[in-house]
């Protein structure tokens, strides 16, 4: 690989471990630390991860031998050290936070499948995860032991799936779907690829950053009988690239599985755009295609790590532009409520007119493209298919392609009736125009 190699790192109190066993999956998972003295076998608590750690009732805590490895004992600020060891913080109530931020549970005909868009679902498939993230959308059910899905669930979820033919393209989530026993992972997939209409698979994993040691060669050979199927990873900062992730990814790309990064927008972790560009670069180093920059859901525990929207932008601002358009992701905002993911950017169209925009590029330069006059809407190409736009979920697509000419927020006729009494205004059948030059009154 080209530029400096990516570091390998274990930690001193693993330098005995034969190779055998620390590249193990499972031994990883069941060597996971968790506790104040485990953890301080590897680096030394500050009082307030301490405190946190000893707290009752706090998001659980598990973290990988091998992910561990990488913080820099020294430094009580490491990137990774505020993203799996929790502080005080996380006991700090802040304004609007919520326990399902992105209502995902109203959004769900059966247990553990999120019905939030009109052609793809979320499948949770289970509620457990190689390491825990300390500001996890799902810390409601993820973590709890008690709280797996049972096999009655996962057939509920295909029976919904089969009845229901405009889901295109299933991700499967959880918790982390890399955790599952591979023959379990694998009945997944083939009972999702028994049906017709699904065309598309995705895995939404953070074990090949919290345990590369995971994507074994089996795993891959497994994979790719299933394609067309997609994989976006998680990673953060740079300092969690290491050689082992940059094989890891090199074994799924080469299995055919394009693969992508979703990252959240942390304080104190990656809120600076030198360390975001840093981190688009290196992803693409390891063929990994930045998706998406979340900012931070409103979730319980991680009010300290929430940043301004504007900061985000700051950051799009930095990259867009002034790196390969294929390291730029999304900055979204995954609407509070279950709104959906709304993307945000800097404002790049400056104004227009009837047959010219005005437009800036990254640098400050400003320029204008004129647009065709002759354009109409009837030399716009048909599309001879059945169109996709499900019925109830119209939104701004269906006011551009459909019949329909306005969306009224729930109780908006209601709000602006009145409850006034009848007149000539509202009877639409009564009332004629005032004729012009007719020299006619209306009548009151």
């Amino acid at each position: 690989m080209a530029n400096t190699p990516f570091p390998s790192k274990r930690a001193p109190i693993y330098a005995d471990i034969p190779d055998d066993k620390w590249n193990n999956w499972r031994w990883q998972i069941s060597h996971r630390l968790n506790t104040v003295e485990e953890i301080e076998t590897v680096l030394k608590l500050t009082e307030d991860e301490r405190k946190a750690l000893s707290a009752p009732g706090l998001f659980r805590v598990e973290i990988t031998p091998y992910f561990i490895s990488l913080i820099d004992p020294n430094d009580p600020d490491d990137p990774i050290r505020k993203q799996v060891i929790p502080t005080d913080c996380e006991m700090v109530p802040f304004t609007m936070m919520m326990e399902d931020s992105l209502a995902e549970d109203r959004h769900s005909p059966v247990p553990g499948l999120v019905h939030r868009y009109p052609d793809r679902v979320l499948m949770l498939v289970t509620t457990q995860c190689a390491s825990y993230c300390r500001y996890c959308t799902r810390s409601r059910i993820v973590g709890d032991p008690s709280a797996t899905f049972s096999r009655q669930e996962f057939e509920m979820q295909i029976e919904y799936l089969k009845r229901t033919p405009q889901v295109r393209d299933v991700l499967l989530s959880g918790g982390d779907p890399l955790v599952l026993a591979p023959k379990i992972l694998e009945e997944i997939l083939s009972r999702l690829r028994e049906i017709p209409h699904i065309e598309i698979i995705r895995i939404g994993s953070r074990v090949p950053v919290f345990m590369p040691m995971r994507v074994t060669d089996e795993l891959c050979d497994m994979l790719q009988k299933y394609h067309p199927l997609w994989m976006n990873i998680h990673v953060n900062h740079s300092n969690e690239i290491t050689k082992e992730l940059a094989e890891a990814c090199d074994k799924l790309t080469r299995a055919g599985v394009p693969l992508g990064n979703q990252a959240v927008l942390l304080a104190g972790v990656n809120d600076n755009v030198h360390i975001q560009r840093q981190l688009v670069q290196d992803l693409v180093r390891i063929r990994v295609r930045p998706y998406y920059l979340y900012q931070c859901d409103l979730v319980e525990g991680a009010g300290h790590f929430r940043t301004p929207v504007a900061k985000g932008i700051e950051i799009m601002e930095g990259l867009r532009g002034h790196t390969s358009g294929y390291a730029v992701p999304t900055f979204v905002v995954d609407a509070p409520g279950g709104g959906g993911k709304i993307p945000l950017m800097p404002n790049y169209l400056l104004s227009m007119s009837d047959h010219k925009i005005v437009l800036r590029n990254f640098e400050g330069y400003v320029t204008t493209y004129e647009e065709p006059t002759d354009y109409t809407p009837a030399m716009a190409a048909k599309y001879k298919g059945a169109k996709r736009l499900e019925p109830g979920q119209t939104g701004v697509m269906g006011l551009l392609d459909g019949d329909a000419m306005f969306i009224k927020p729930e109780g908006f006729d209601e709000t602006h009736n009145r409850h006034g009494i009848q007149h000539r205004l509202k009877d639409e059948k009564k009332w004629q125009p005032l004729g012009i030059g007719s020299g006619d009154k209306q009548e009151p």
